[in-house]
């Protein structure tokens, strides 16, 4: 039967991806929307690759050795590609094969022009789109050149960048396969892209129409700058025309030529503005029909525009979904949190359950929706004054959608009379004793968790759960808590100010802080110093440590034991779980492995620590800070006692002095009471995911990390799971790693940039938030990931973000730059807690900065110089 092997493309849809490939099935759904059109053709399907395949027996042991292959390892890739590209291109084509594309270019005009174009089922994904990763060619002409060319495209799907590109999508090759789409050649007058959502800012509501002189290859390779239109609302709305000295043109006998366009014709624009808006209200029903933005190929012929391509926009950043048509501003959570790294369907839905305020999830994100708040005067300069405290950026990026007419809707303020519900208590006083029992009361409520959740299984865990999240923000928003937690940060902004005021002291509170009591994150990162001091003595252990794989991650502790010095080791590394192992990077999200599960991580950072200091190291760095803030007390104090009004200024400085030190170091403490139940609620739920296992509802355990909360209940009280549902989150939540969420997105999807405005720092410093006084200079050790850590004394350690799980290599740095942070963020607590210079908030910090480049961090002025 030859049918298997040729599809007309008007036959095709969306469903038929597996056949016709990702490109032939957008055709086919383009092709049935009502006023486009598409340039007729049909599909060679993936039936017909597979039948090639079959021929050469050698490609599967090729494919086997390139799935093995690291894909960095270039020159591996490069081989192997080849060789299967030869291959498949060597490979006769079968009789009943060509017989079958020969019919169906009969059908269409055997001697008509054609375009032959990949069409990989792994293509025009809405995760991936692959776009330029296999071939095209156009122009082609006779039933000859035309399977030449389709032979061509099986073997493009081999190319070095497409096999690169799989790989980093998690895309198995043999899992792939081509089909290869044949339409009649379209000659344009003009051609180019169209994007129905602005691609550098997200908006939805811009169109984005690139345009050229004839072929679309010339935009498409770069070749000429096109004409640009943006539009909005059914106008154009900025345009912007270029010159336009080239354009590709086909060839009478068939191919192409690059081609010099008239001088007088370079700066005519390529389409008119009634043209550009007309094609937009084409490309508005194709997104309409996809569901989703799209990057669009078209064409112009005598005034009527062909559609060649349509693929979903990947690189945009998804909106929340609210269900209805209003105006929103949000704010991203995690980059309050220090963790912008995707979340898991689970890790998101139990945060929002324990919330203090409703969240909205986007791309594995969340966001707290701000635009009540801004709507009223009122509580508009509060929270732009908080915003602006903690990160400029997300302030000024609200002041920027603020600035544009109507897109906030204007609300009275609260009436007059009286004070606002909610407000503030009397001050409490500074007393040691409050933050004493307000630690007794978390760890009791914990403990209380830990007794009676040991009894729960089966839909009885949900429901204690849901009782039990409510315990959880009732300690979370304990009036108490908040009143401590303000005082210490109060008590810093009025330190910092009126020192600056008063002395032209800047961030004098970062020191007036060091060794401030009761901060349970940097305790952390001293305790870890104080496990390298019961290790260093004995040489077989540290090189056991050294030696240690990533799968013995529960195991070598065991092992551990049997060395000489082994037992206490293990004694002191199991200690220091059982007070900290609930902690990990991105903590936030519930699905994170934590220390306990994975101890392993510790490993490099415990070598470090043997390797760069001495014993007692962790008391001496604790006493050194503290005996550095109280000189800096005695100095600031005599220097305002000789000021005009000094005695006073003394006095209050100094009860500010005693306030911040009581108060700052509990700054830390919710956050630890949070994950420490979070760790008790995940063991709870993975009992659960054991279960369901053992009872063939899931494969694997993990997969519970892909449904939300309420979804994960719905199978324990059924014991039924969707197994495509789950796969769609694993695709899904792979692909949310490529997206960078913003500080500020709004409801048309615009990602919103602040920015510093700044024009004190040197020209090519890189700006940033200063938030940890003093100025370093050292080797900038660029690490994305913990465990990769490798630290000498006198390394800045410059990464995305830290949440409280960095803190132990803090001990070790001498100064921190960050992509993500704010002034109370955790790793600019525990920077001023350690008396590291910081700045944080410095955009694509790890990308500009190379690992190993000498750097200069001015932790009190806020920029990093990049040095010679």
């Amino acid at each position: 039967m030859t049918e298997q092997y040729v599809r007309d493309l008007e036959e095709a849809d969306e469903t038929q991806v597996a056949v016709v490939g990702g490109k032939g099935a957008h055709l086919g759904g383009l092709s049935r929307i009502d006023g486009i059109r598409v340039p007729a053709g049909f599909c060679v399907t993936t039936d017909a690759f597979r039948r090639i395949m079959a021929e050469a027996p050698q490609t599967v042991d090729l494919l086997e050795q390139l799935s093995r292959v690291d894909p960095d390892d270039r020159e591996a890739v490069r081989t192997l590609s080849a060789q299967i590209r030869l291959t498949i291109e060597g490979i006769a084509i079968p009789d009943d094969l060509v017989a079958a594309i020969t019919r169906a270019l009969a059908a269409l005009g055997e001697q008509a022009a054609y375009a032959v174009r990949s069409s990989a089922t792994a293509e025009d994904l809405p995760t991936a789109s692959f776009a330029g990763q296999q071939d095209t060619y156009l122009n082609v002409m006779g039933p000859t050149a035309v399977l030449q060319h389709v032979s061509r495209c099986w073997a493009s799907l081999f190319t070095e960048r497409a096999v690169t590109y799989r790989r980093r999508n998690g895309i198995d090759h043999r899992t792939v396969h081509m089909a290869v789409v044949v339409q009649q050649m379209v000659f344009p007058q003009a051609a180019g892209i169209m994007f129905t959502a602005d691609p550098v800012t997200g908006n939805r509501t811009v169109a984005t129409v690139d345009a050229g002189f004839g072929l679309g290859e010339a935009l498409v390779s770069g070749l000429v700058n096109p004409d640009v239109f943006k539009v909005r609302d059914g106008e154009v709305v900025e345009k912007a025309i270029a010159a336009k000295q080239r354009a590709i043109h086909a060839l009478p006998g068939g191919g192409t030529q690059e081609v010099v366009i008239d001088s007088q014709r370079q700066e005519e624009p390529a389409l008119t503005d009634a043209q550009a808006v007309r094609l937009v209200r084409l490309g508005r029903r194709i997104e309409a029909h996809f569901g989703r933005p799209q990057d669009i190929e078209w064409c112009l012929v005598d005034d009527s525009f062909q559609i060649v391509q349509s693929r979903p926009i990947t690189t945009l950043f998804p909106v929340p979904e609210t269900g209805d048509e209003e105006n929103h501003v949000y704010v991203s959570v995690g980059h309050q949190q220090m963790m912008t790294d995707p979340m898991r369907p689970l890790g998101f839905s139990m945060w929002q359950l324990t919330a203090m305020v409703a969240m909205h999830e986007a791309g594995g994100r969340l966001f707290v929706d701000v635009t009540r708040r801004l709507a009223s005067p009122a509580s508009r300069a509060g929270l732009l004054e908080v915003m602006g405290k903690g990160d400029p950026l997300v302030r000024d990026a609200l002041e920027t959608v603020l600035g544009r007419d109507g897109f906030v809707p204007s609300l009275p303020d609260a009436a007059p009379g009286g004070p606002p519900a909610g407000a503030a208590p009397a001050p409490i006083e500074t007393d040691p004793a409050i933050v004493t029992e307000l630690i007794e009361r978390s760890r009791e409520s914990v403990a209380v968790l830990e007794r009676d959740i040991r009894t729960k299984t089966g839909t009885a865990l949900f429901e204690f759960l849901l009782e039990a999240f409510d315990e959880h923000k009732r300690v979370l928003g304990d009036p108490l808590s908040m009143q401590v937690i303000m005082a210490g940060m109060e008590a810093t902004w009025w330190l910092n100010d009126k020192l600056r005021e008063w002395l032209g002291e800047k961030n004098a509170a970062d020191t007036l802080t060091l060794s401030a009591p009761d901060n349970i994150t940097s305790e952390m990162g001293l305790a870890l110093l104080d496990v390298a001091d019961v290790i260093r003595p004995y040489p077989e252990v540290v090189a056991f440590l050294r030696g240690v794989e990533p799968a013995e991650d529960e195991a070598f502790l065991d092992e551990l034991a049997k060395l000489a010095g082994g037992a206490g080791a293990r004694d002191a590394i199991e200690a220091y779980l059982d007070r900290y192992g609930m902690r990990c990077v991105g903590e936030i999200d519930i699905t994170r492995p934590r220390w306990r599960e994975r101890p392993r991580t510790l490993v490099p950072v415990i070598l470090d620590n043997v390797r760069n200091f001495e014993p007692g190291a962790a008391g001496r760095r604790f006493e050194q800070g503290r005996q550095r803030a109280q000189k800096m007390e005695q100095d600031v104090l005599s220097r305002l006692r000789a000021l005009p009004d000094g005695d006073r200024k003394a006095d209050e400085t100094k009860r500010m002095i005693d306030r911040v030190r009581t108060f700052i170091g509990y700054r830390e403490y919710p956050k630890y009471g949070i994950i420490s139940r979070y760790f008790l609620y995940k063991e709870a739920l993975l009992a659960e995911a054991d279960r369901l296992v053992r009872a063939d509802v899931l494969p694997e355990k993990e997969d519970v990390f892909f449904l939300t909360f309420q979804e994960l209940h719905d199978v324990v009280r059924s014991n039924r799971a969707d197994h495509r549902l789950i796969q769609q989150r694993k695709d899904a939540f792979r692909s949310y790693h490529a997206l960078t969420p913003p500080r500020v997105l709004t409801s048309d999807g615009e990602a919103v940039t602040g920015a510093y405005r700044r024009d004190d720092v040197p020209a090519g410093a890189l700006v940033g938030l200063p938030v940890s006084a003093g100025t370093v200079e050292g080797r900038a050790r660029v690490i994305l990931d913990m465990a990769e850590a490798d630290l000498e004394a006198g390394d800045i350690l410059v990464t995305a973000f830290t949440d409280p799980s960095w803190s132990p290599l803090f001990v070790g740095i001498a100064g921190l730059v960050t992509e993500v942070g704010g002034l109370m963020t955790h790793g600019a607590v525990i920077a001023r807690e350690y008396g590291l210079p910081a700045v944080v908030g410095v955009e694509q910090a790890t990308r500009l900065i190379r690992d190993g480049q000498r750097i200069r961090v001015h932790g009190t002025d806020g920029y990093v110089e990049i040095l010679p």
